[in-house]
């Protein structure tokens, strides 16, 4: 049977996927990946180590797999959304991509507020004015580093930058395209007019890409420096999100995929758009859904910034400083006695929206130790997802079945905390390889080889994660403390 490959361009991690239709996981292989954040609120990548540990990864995962590349028919990409990369006229980076995580231009996000009719704009576009729109970071690019704006020639996104060294074809993919701010959501185009009203130059950008859509196919470069079969298919990709919701079976009206990754995703699939300048929205991979959805700047970036900056003595456990510290804070009692930590490190989107929020530890004592602080990190995420799910169901979308993926939700003191602070069950996907598996399957659905519901077979259901509803009342108390601290503190640090 045909082969296909995903591959995810992470935050944290570079990471490979090999399927056979129809149901088959044949390899999965992952390399690290280094933020950079040289001043507070700044978080950069170097797109060059991208298709280095993509150059790593696909021979290591036709050697595991004992396969050919010759037997690849497809590739997707998948990758964080909306990275901003500037190629030069030799398709060369400019500079580090800018990350989505990336605060820095508050002040061009409060510019273009002034300017700007966030009433209209978001109308048109599905998504407000905040720091995720791509024309923020082109807007500070022009004012602290305008030589990258004058040999700027092009702008890609994470994934598409990877599609673009595979083919030497640039597209943006829709939802990259879509959350940048520059699709008109009634026509489901690029509106140039638009794009520039944020301050993208619409010179810079190339045409859209559907995520289906074959875009190109690999060169006898990327072949040679890849291990890839010259002439193989790449389609046009998914953001990481969106495609670990595909493998996630989270395709009907209320389900909800908790995606515990670098940062943390809160996503639900509707079959209408809503547009909500609180959260953002996207494409569906399915045609006809809706994808509305909010994202956290950080997750497991700050969980490995914490265990690197203040765990380094602690003795692992199976291997890992970050078991060891879950082992801490199951031994600590909900609620971290009255301890609350704020995760806003680079500042926060959704749904505040305020790059200039940062990270905060209040009701320190004397009796708090190394696990209560962990646990209140862990409970920290919680409350913030909760916060996204009311926002959910006061615009009016369902929240009613859980799942919970990628490589934080194998931390059972941490999924408890969600559950609990949620007061929902929550449904691990056992094995779940996360957003690789979604890229390959839209590889495979735009190459002819599959249909949309066939990635079930590859999704496993895990353990089912059930509140205790003695924590209920400790936790409500937690999150009134997370909402009234982050408002007290507001502005204090800009």
């Amino acid at each position: 049977m045909a082969l296909f490959l995903g591959l995810d361009i992470g935050t944290t991690s570079t990471i490979g996927l090999l399927i056979e239709l129809p149901d088959r996981i044949l390899a999965k292989v992952s390399r690290p990946v280094t933020l950079q954040s040289a001043h507070p609120g700044w978080a950069e990548e170097d797109p060059g180590q991208w298709w280095d540990n993509c150059c790593a990864i696909v021979p290591e995962l036709l050697e595991k797999s004992g396969r050919e590349a010759s037997e690849i028919a497809g590739i997707g990409v998948a990758g964080m959304l909306p990275a901003t990369i500037l190629l030069d006229g030799q398709g060369r980076p400019l500079r580090p991509s800018i990350q989505q995580s990336d605060g820095r231009a508050g002040f061009e996000v409060e510019e273009m507020r002034r300017e700007i009719d966030e009433d209209a704009f978001l109308a048109a576009a599905g998504n407000g004015v905040n720091q995720q729109l791509v024309g923020a970071k082109m807007r500070w690019l022009k004012r602290h580093e305008p030589d990258v704006i004058r040999n700027a020639r092009t702008l890609l996104g994470s994934y598409d930058y990877i599609n673009y060294r595979l083919t030497g074809v640039a597209r943006v993919e829709q939802n990259w395209a879509l959350e940048a701010g520059i699709v008109n959501v009634a026509t489901n185009r690029v509106d140039p007019d638009q794009a520039a009203l944020t301050g993208i130059d619409p010179a810079l950008l190339p045409p859209l890409a559907p995520s289906s859509e074959v875009m190109g196919s690999v060169t006898a470069e990327a072949a040679a420096q890849t291990g890839l079969a010259a002439g193989t298919p790449v389609v046009g990709g998914a953001a990481d999100m969106i495609a670990s919701c595909l493998g996630a079976g989270v395709i009907a009206n209320g389900d909800v995929l908790l995606k515990f990754g670098g940062a943390v995703d809160i996503l639900t699939a509707t079959d209408r758009a809503i547009p909500d300048k609180r959260l953002f929205l996207d494409y569906h991979l399915v045609p006809g859904l809706w994808m509305p959805n909010g994202c956290m700047s950080t997750g497991g970036s700050v969980l490995n910034w914490f265990v690197d900056t203040f765990a380094t003595g602690i003795a692992p456990l199976d291997g890992s400083r970050h078991a060891a510290l879950d082992a801490l804070a199951a031994d600590r009692p909900a609620g971290a006695m009255g301890l609350t930590f704020l995760p806003y490190l680079l500042g926060e989107k959704t749904p505040i929206h305020d790059p200039s929020a940062r990270g905060a530890l209040n009701g320190m004592t004397l009796s708090h130790d190394l696990g209560h602080i962990w646990r209140a990190v862990l409970e920290s995420y919680a409350y913030a997802i909760r916060h996204h799910v009311e926002t959910f169901n006061e615009i009016g979308y369902e929240t009613t079945r859980f799942f919970v993926s990628d490589g934080g939700a194998n931390s059972d003191v941490w999924m408890g905390i969600v559950a609990d602070v949620l007061g929902v069950s929550l449904q691990r996907l056992g094995g779940h390889p996360g957003s690789c598996l979604g890229a390959a399957w839209v590889a495979a659905v735009g190459c002819g080889g599959a249909d949309w519901s066939g990635i079930a077979a590859l999704t496993e259901r895990d353990a089912l994660i059930t509140p205790d509803p003695a924590h209920r009342q400790v936790y409500d108390s937690g999150y009134a403390r997370f909402k009234d601290l982050y408002e007290r503190l507001k502005g204090s640090c800009s």
